[in-house]
């Protein structure tokens, strides 16, 4: 959900690999505000503009879509500054910061069914990068591997030193 104020227009748009503005794909458009139901006009990606956009009426709004996810990895940029709220289910987590991202600026609240909020103010850039458990349990794993790896390789070093001390 992204919170929108004074506008008429909503773009959606991904981040290309060089920073250009791509078009995003996404579905189950809902704009929420103090309309009942709000409504808008959808204009798909063009020749002159790649974006898709919605417009409406001018005013305050809160945007919901759903859009793939690649790489447990969230970004966003805006023109003007937004409120974003991004909500992670369960089997996602943003502790570990040897496996997740966040953009400066971030609330994080931890909820007691272990859902995850995390929420900028007047932000103009999102960045979050998540993990489930397997990674976690993979990084672990890869941790312990190389602890190992670091006492196999020092052991040897380590007894000829004290050979040479005697």
């Amino acid at each position: 959900m992204i919170e929108i104020a004074e506008v008429s227009r909503y773009e959606f748009v991904d981040t290309g690999m060089l920073g250009e503005p791509s078009p995003l794909i996404v579905g189950d458009i809902q704009l929420f505000g103090n309309c009942s139901p709000c409504r808008f006009n959808q204009t798909p990606p063009s020749f002159t503009s790649n974006v898709m956009a919605i417009t409406f009426e001018r005013g305050n709004y809160t945007v919901s879509y759903i859009s793939p996810i690649r790489d447990n990895h969230i970004q966003a940029s805006f023109k003007s500054p937004y409120h974003v709220n991004i909500s992670l289910p369960q089997e996602f987590d943003v502790q570990n910061p040897l496996l997740a991202g966040i953009s400066p600026g971030a609330n994080i609240t931890l909820f007691s069914d272990n859902t995850t909020l995390i929420r900028w103010n007047n932000t103009l850039a999102v960045d979050l990068r998540f993990y489930d458990q397997g990674r976690e349990t993979l990084l672990y794993f890869f941790l312990q591997f190389m602890v190992i790896i670091a006492v196999v390789m020092l052991l040897p070093y380590l007894i000829t030193m004290r050979k040479k001390e005697k």
